[in-house]
């Protein structure tokens, strides 16, 4: 039987991570197939199972090679981006594919909590120089957030994100030229571009345990750096 969903994981050396998402998806209601990528050697008791295709690459890729290698490999009719640091205290997948019979969503992101409840900023408006200079000192302009209900937002977080399998395909997946950051917001500028809508969510919650790398690691930092520039580059050529 086709899975309805098709959920691609990427592991940086993160595998203890992975196997407690793989153990929350198990507890799923709907047909889920999962698509885990080992982005690095690492140890791990992960074996090729019928709903888990496992990939080990040889050398390191990036977040959108990945997840776009992992498409390939999929199969259902939705194709859902989980970051390895999410878990899921209830199954969001009902919820979610109800937004796409509502109206003719591209991608769909849910509530996204911290371990501690505080609900984060996962869903926003397109950045801009402005606004990314404003944040810089301290006045970020969150986007108000509705506790239930389906909205649409210029953009949904990476670290969850749910596509109908059609307009992944049609948009061309993610941009390779990023190797990490800005890969959700450019895929969304696109999505939009076609008018094809974004949505969030708010009928359900996940739990992300952020990680923050570049805050600490100024490589993190510096990849972040150049996908800003990349992205805004990019915006200026494809005026999305």
């Amino acid at each position: 039987m086709r899975p309805l969903i098709s959920v691609s994981v990427v592991s940086h050396k993160q595998s203890a991570l992975a196997a407690d998402l793989l153990r929350d998806l198990t507890h799923c209601t709907v047909p889920v197939e999962v698509v885990l990528t080992l982005n690095a050697p690492e140890p791990h008791s992960f074996r090729n199972q019928t709903r888990l295709r496992l990939v080990q690459n040889t050398t390191p890729r990036g977040f959108a090679a990945n997840h776009n290698a992992a498409f390939i490999r999929s199969t259902g009719q939705y194709f859902c981006v989980i970051n390895p640091d999410v878990r899921l205290p209830t199954d969001p997948f009902p919820a979610l594919v109800e937004c796409f019979s509502e109206t003719e969503l591209a991608v769909v992101g849910p509530r996204v909590v911290s371990p501690a409840g505080d609900v984060e900023d996962s869903a926003r408006k397109f950045p801009t120089p402005i606004s990314i200079l404003l944040k810089a000192f301290g006045h970020d302009s969150l986007l108000p957030l509705p506790e239930r209900g389906l909205s649409f937002p210029d953009w949904v977080a990476g670290m969850f994100m749910l596509f109908r399998r059609e307009a992944f395909q049609r948009v061309g997946g993610f941009d390779e030229s990023y190797f990490l950051y800005y890969e959700d917001v450019d895929i969304c500028a696109r999505l939009k571009k076609l008018g094809l809508p974004v949505g969030y969510c708010g009928d359900t919650e996940i739990i992300h345990d952020a990680r923050r790398q570049s805050r600490r690691d100024w490589q993190y930092l510096r990849w972040h750096v150049q996908s800003l520039g990349r992205y805004f580059w990019r915006r200026a050529i494809r005026r999305i």
